[in-house]
Parts: structure tokens; sequence; C-alpha cells
């Protein structure tokens, strides 16, 4: 095990809409490091969206964020031979990163023609609570509601 935990990198806004937790999910968006790729899709599909909605794109972008953030998750531990899935919090660092993840992967499944008009799909089906990312949030909150007998072996 580490002596010391690595230090919390602190992420620069994005120049756009000078926003840390954009640069968050353009980072988790970007493959193979094309980072200005990335960020010219996300900015394509936040036009999408305020066109669509004909609300700002930001705000509705941040709003199906929330949404699809789950509060729960289940982990898998073995307990004599047996193996238990046990409901625990989320820390909050780790809550953003997961609606994030879920988002994004959502979004590559759709099948628009471009990521750009996948994402903004998805986060129009967020904001409205729908869509696949809200629905993972909802089947995870489900099944720790269902495992809640078995909070007390929590670690």
């Amino acid at each position: 095990m580490r002596k010391s935990k690595p230090k919390k990198r602190i992420l620069l806004p994005d120049p756009r809409f000078n926003e840390p937790l954009v640069t968050r999910f353009v980072n988790n968006l970007m493959l193979r490091g094309k980072k200005n790729l990335a960020y010219k899709i996300f900015y394509e599909a936040i036009d999408i969206v305020s066109e669509k909605t004909k609300e700002d794109g930001l705000e509705v972008f941040k709003k199906g964020l929330a949404n699809v953030t789950p509060a729960v998750e289940v982990r898998s531990r073995r307990i004599g031979g047996a193996t238990f899935q046990i409901p625990s919090e989320i820390r909050s660092d780790r809550k953003m990163s997961v609606g994030i993840k879920h988002l994004i992967s959502f979004a590559r499944k759709r099948n628009e023609k471009g990521m750009a008009a996948r994402l903004a799909g998805e986060i129009i089906a967020a904001s409205k609570e729908e869509g696949g990312a809200f629905k993972r949030k909802e089947d995870t909150h489900r099944m720790a509601e269902a495992n809640k007998a078995f909070s007390h072996f929590r670690f």
C-alpha cells in the first residue's frame, strides 16, 4: 500500500464555458488523446441540445448529469463462502465520475449519426429523466434497495 495518497490534480476550466466540470467530462469523452476532437464533439452536442430544447445547453447538460448520478451502489463481498451484494454510499467525486461514464457509454450505444448527435440525444433524455443512463441509475438504486438487508456487512 502507498505511504501517502497522491495529490488531487486541479482541472483547468474549459475555454468556452469556463467550467471544470466540462473539462472533466471531455477528458472522459476523449479517445486516444484527441482532446481537441472531444471538445469539438462536446460543444457541438451542447449546441444541438440548446437548439432542440430552446434552453441553455449547459444548464440542460448539468441537469441531465445530476439526474444520472447515483447516490448508492452495490459492492460484492465474500462472507463465509457466499457472495453478498452490499449497498454502500458513494463519495461525491466518484458519484460524478460514474454519472459521466454512464452518460458517455450510453451515448456511444445510441444509433444517431455522429457522436455529437448521440451525446445530445442522451443529454436531452437524461434531463427528462429517461434514456439508458437514467435507467442504469434507477436499476442501481433498485438493486441497492433489494439488498438493504445486507447493509450491516458494510466495510
